[in-house]
């Protein structure tokens, strides 16, 4: 892979490795021990950062998809960014959508029981942390 491909991968695998773990796994669970912040309060930022958080990754596939398209990249790097672009997808096309009906009902004042939408959310983001990872220690190794 040419070297300014390789800069362009790593720098924004790592920036969106970050965004994932500062938010899914720091900021979601911590908001809900804040004092004063109730179920929907939380649900309400929880909607807002989770959107903007979805934007910015959509923009940084993208970014890191053009960047292993031009650079000629190895087959651990394609495989990785195509891991991570998948699930990122299903986590958009799939399991937000049932998250955001359910988020509505709770709004409205209905009492659910826990959400196994949210393990599989936990369980992409998971995956997509060891995609980001294989793929930017993988480009930076090279």
């Amino acid at each position: 892979m040419d070297s300014t491909s390789a800069a362009v991968v790593t720098a924004v695998t790592f920036l969106w490795l970050g965004m994932v773990l500062a938010i899914s796994f720091l900021e979601a669970p911590l908001k809900f021990r804040a004092p004063g912040v109730t179920v929907p309060v939380g649900l309400g930022i929880g909607r807002l950062v989770f959107r903007a958080l979805n934007v910015v990754e959509v923009v940084l596939a993208l970014v890191v998809i053009a960047a292993i398209a031009t650079g000629e990249a190895s087959v651990t790097a394609g495989v990785a960014t195509a891991a991570a672009a998948a699930v990122l997808v299903a986590q958009l096309a799939v399991v937000r959508p049932r998250l955001s009906r359910r988020s509505d009902r709770v709004l409205a004042g209905e009492t659910l029981p826990r959400s196994h939408a949210h393990l599989v959310y936990v369980a992409c983001e998971v995956a997509k942390v060891a995609a980001l990872l294989v793929l930017g220690c993988g480009v930076l190794a090279a």
